[in-house]
């Protein structure tokens, strides 16, 4: 009996690593192994498809770092950011709000408006293109109409950058709304009506039970938004302005590509692959190590 009784506890105990076996072994196959064959390829230098590998140490850092640049880049990409972070996040709050009101036919808006993130990076771009388009573009047309205004969206820096923006946030806006909308489902319904009974006000209300009780969703979509803005956001440059005008919209993760597959030079694209991946954790770090402390989970 004490055999069989410790034969099942076993057997119980082996069944979780087996089902963990085929995500181990994709994670190790598509994240891990390429991640450990980037940081081995940035310590050489590479002559393009691989003919010849010299060992330099830590001269692609170095030279990273040298190069002004860079730094702009690790600047812009700063920028680019935080604003599509704050703005989208603010954005996505309101709609969440607007959207989670008792209507007639409000889950065919909800649909509406998750729509945007079904969608792949590639056409979201192709999209905002044929909007912003000087000639048939709608968004011109309607500035045209109202202010008799022509802006050149793709071919100005500053437009550019942020067409860039816009088109991220309008992408990845589905994605925060359906949490955002979930977490709001979740207060309680007496929470305020009690705070309506004491006399709080709508924006009351929202400053001070709405925006403490959903900081735990808001602490997730900061860390998603984050990896969004920085990864994720390539398919989009690639398609509205591959990294221009004047690099204006020319992001780390953009300037990764072209280094690898338009100037040829392995070494130092993954130099800035191990300098991104640091930097986006160091950031994660700091956002749960600060940001934790404004979280409230009751």
């Amino acid at each position: 009996m004490e055999v069989l009784e410790e034969q099942n506890y076993r057997s119980k105990k082996v069944i979780p690593y087996l089902l963990l076996t085929p995500t181990m072994l994709i994670l190790i196959l598509f994240l891990y192994w390429p991640s450990l064959q980037s940081i081995y390829l940035s310590f050489y230098q590479q002559a393009p498809f691989g003919r010849k590998k010299i060992f330099i140490g830590l001269n692609n850092y170095f030279s990273l770092f040298q190069n002004s640049n860079y730094l702009i880049s690790i600047f812009r990409s700063t920028i680019f950011t935080l604003i599509t972070i704050v703005l989208g996040l603010f954005l996505a709050l309101i709609l969440a709000i607007l959207l989670n009101q008792d209507l007639k036919g409000i889950k065919f808006y909800r649909v509406i408006f998750f729509i945007p993130y079904a969608i792949s990076a590639t056409v979201a771009g192709s999209l905002w293109v044929f909007i912003l388009n000087p000639v048939a573009g709608q968004v011109n047309y309607l500035l045209d109409l109202l202010f008799n205004l022509q802006i050149a969206w793709l071919t100005n820096s500053f437009f550019a950058f942020l067409a860039v923006i816009m088109a991220t946030i309008w992408k990845n806006i589905g994605f925060n709304i359906i949490f955002f909308l979930a977490g709001l489902q979740s207060i309680p319904e007496s929470i305020y009506e009690s705070a309506r009974i004491d006399g709080a006000n709508s924006l009351t209300i929202f400053r001070h039970i709405t925006v403490p009780l959903l900081s735990p969703t808001t602490f997730y979509l900061v860390i998603m938004n984050i990896i969004f803005s920085v990864f994720e956001s390539f398919g989009i440059i690639d398609i509205m302005t591959q990294g221009g005008p004047a690099n204006s919209t020319n992001i780390l993760i953009y300037k990764l590509y072209r280094e690898m597959f338009i100037n040829f030079r392995p070494g130092s694209a993954a130099a800035q692959t191990v300098v991104l991946l640091i930097l986006v954790i160091i950031v994660t770090i700091l956002h749960f190590k600060y940001g934790n402390n404004k979280v409230h989970y009751q």
